[in-house]
């Protein structure tokens, strides 16, 4: 028995560190699992893991993406990361999917989605169930990055379930932010979420191929006109729409070579190093919140309590205000 074929229980957190540091993909999935898990005693060994890999020099790029569904995400994916193993890079693909309110399992395989990028050994694809929890995202998904930045991945994409809540929880832990969209911008953004253009560095039209082509491009024109009147999220830096044919390779090139100038821009302005220390801060306070959140309606006295409250707002016998008070006073007492 190998050392990396250890039996679970047989496993110590040196196992885990010097394998994510000779960036054995075996073990990097193991550990991923950990920091997934809601078990305690996996939290505990993921936290040290984590602890001691803190400080592995990396000089990644972390990039979010985004779109509405049909725009090509995947294909776009795995048209955009081929192309970067083929320049070098090491790419982890992280793909925060939708989960069955049953099983709160993955129901999109990302690895069938992604078949090029699958096979390359440049490359890893982690498909992650959200349970419907943006708090998990925000930790797990965290944490993730880091177990791949240590690993030596230096291009780590996120990729997000759709425009919707959980695009502002991943804008905040990536450095350059993609939003694919279709042509007919003017439809289409009327079934975007408030605020969603305001979020990315950079907005690709995808599917510019074929008869499609000339609707791109107008499109692209009526997204630049939208982009021109919005404060863009990274200051000083210009966001603006181009075309791409994920599925033809067409716009790929110019899209890195986008990529590649905003991060020289971001570190000449000292910008990435600030944006990287205040999401660090910033999620602090999202963990603060969520584990409150979670040991507040796990308390016992709280837990016995909440139906009797529920029912009493409900009925008109007690109010809002003063029963959220009184539930607080249960937690914070003990």
């Amino acid at each position: 028995m190998t050392k990396y074929n250890r039996k679970k229980e047989e496993r110590d957190v040196s196992y885990y560190i010097e394998g994510i540091l000779k960036g054995n993909r075996v073990v990097l999935a193991q550990a991923i699992t950990m920091v997934e898990s809601n078990a305690k005693r996996h939290f505990d060994k993921a936290q040290q893991i984590i602890e001691a890999l803190l400080q592995t020099q990396s000089s990644s790029i972390r990039i979010g993406i985004t779109g509405v569904p049909g725009a090509g995400k995947s294909t776009f994916i795995d048209s955009i990361g081929t192309y970067l193993c083929n320049q070098g890079y090491r790419v982890a693909v992280l793909a925060v999917d939708p989960s069955s309110k049953v099983s709160r399992g993955s129901i999109m395989g990302d690895k069938t989605r992604m078949e090029r990028l699958a096979r390359n050994p440049r490359a890893f694809i982690r498909p992650s169930p959200s349970g419907g929890n943006l708090g998990g995202v925000n930790r797990k998904t965290r944490e993730t990055i880091t177990l791949c930045e240590a690993a030596g991945y230096d291009v780590i994409i996120v990729e997000t379930m759709g425009v919707g809540q959980g695009e502002f929880v991943v804008r905040d832990m990536v450095d350059f932010f993609m939003l694919l969209v279709l042509t007919g911008a003017g439809d289409e953004l009327q079934t975007m979420k408030k605020g969603i253009m305001e979020l990315p560095d950079l907005v690709v039209v995808n599917k510019a191929d074929g008869d499609n082509l000339r609707k791109a491009k107008k499109a692209k024109q009526e997204y630049n006109t939208i982009l021109h009147f919005l404060k863009p999220f990274t200051a000083g830096w210009s966001t603006r729409a181009v075309t791409a044919s994920a599925l033809q390779e067409i716009g790929i090139e110019e899209i890195v070579q986008i990529i590649h100038d905003f991060m020289e821009y971001t570190k000449d302005s000292e910008l990435f190093y600030k944006r990287r220390r205040e999401q660090q801060r910033n999620w602090l306070h999202e963990l603060v919140k969520h584990d409150l959140y979670q040991q507040f309606y796990h308390h016992a006295k709280v837990s016995q309590q909440l139906t009797y409250f529920e029912k009493a707002v409900m009925n008109g016998e007690k109010s809002v205000t003063a029963s959220a008070l009184e539930l607080l006073a249960l937690f914070i007492k003990e």
